[in-house]
């Protein structure tokens, strides 16, 4: 379910030096609409646990030169028993996704070219995706992962439940992960979400707030973020 790629860029096409993208991985969060005892991101999906599927695609990627994983303590042998030739990092979760993503920045490596932030919740992730999301970053600041939206959105009034206006299809973009910016970028966007005290729900909103460009890389439908557990009947027959 590829829909394309990101090719066609009105720039010199500029590829990601190897061993030079700092990977955040998040997996703190509840997930409490699985309805599971466990975190989501640490149920078994075709005999692994969700979360090890996009780190391991990270792990064998060359591009990558190092994987932070946001979790809290007690899920970390999980990830260090992986064993990914390359350095693995830990920072804690946040109260909120943005905290989260904030911590995680904190322990990228002086030099990293990009930093690449994950949901550890979307297993299906390929690699070539993520690849050409690292390029169009690199070439614009900030690339994300996304695919368009099949359906036709209505914006509603909250209160009267009564349709607003019907935005043009063509236009709107359902947004994945990862999404990968330049350190220096992300971490002045963060500067000026703290000191505004701004509350943003995806990474790439925070470099919006600076008014610099966000690419969007074509990416797959099959790259979905489980959240219920009809997406893990889905997931596990991709699988399959």
């Amino acid at each position: 379910m590829h829909v394309g790629s990101s090719s066609g860029n009105d720039l010199a096409e500029v590829t990601t030096p190897l061993d030079s993208v700092s990977v955040v991985l998040l997996a703190g969060g509840v997930g409490k609409r699985m309805g599971a005892k466990l975190p989501k991101q640490y149920i078994q999906l075709g005999g692994k646990e969700i979360a090890l599927y996009s780190f391991e695609v990270f792990a064998n990627m060359d591009h990558v030169g190092e994987v932070i994983v946001v979790c809290e303590e007690e899920w970390e042998s999980l990830f260090k028993g992986v064993g990914i030739g390359k350095p693995l990092k830990f920072a804690r979760p946040g109260k909120e996704r943005q905290d989260s993503c904030f911590n995680g920045l904190q322990m990228a490596r002086e030099g990293a070219s990009l930093v690449a932030i994950h949901d550890s919740a979307r297993p299906l992730l390929k690699a070539e995706d993520a690849l050409a999301c690292f390029n169009d970053a690199m070439q614009y600041g900030a690339a994300v992962l996304a695919v368009p939206v099949k359906s036709t959105i209505k914006e509603v009034d909250k209160d009267s439940m009564l349709v607003v206006r019907t935005p043009e299809r063509a236009t709107l973009w359902d947004v994945q992960t990862p999404q990968v910016m330049k350190p220096d970028l992300l971490r002045k966007g963060f500067d000026k979400v703290k000191a505004e005290d701004l509350e943003v729900t995806d990474d790439v909103s925070i470099i919006e707030q600076l008014g610099e460009p966000v690419r969007i890389t074509v990416g797959d439908y099959y790259n979905i973020k489980l959240t219920t557990p009809e997406d893990l009947q889905l997931a596990e027959s991709v699988l399959t």
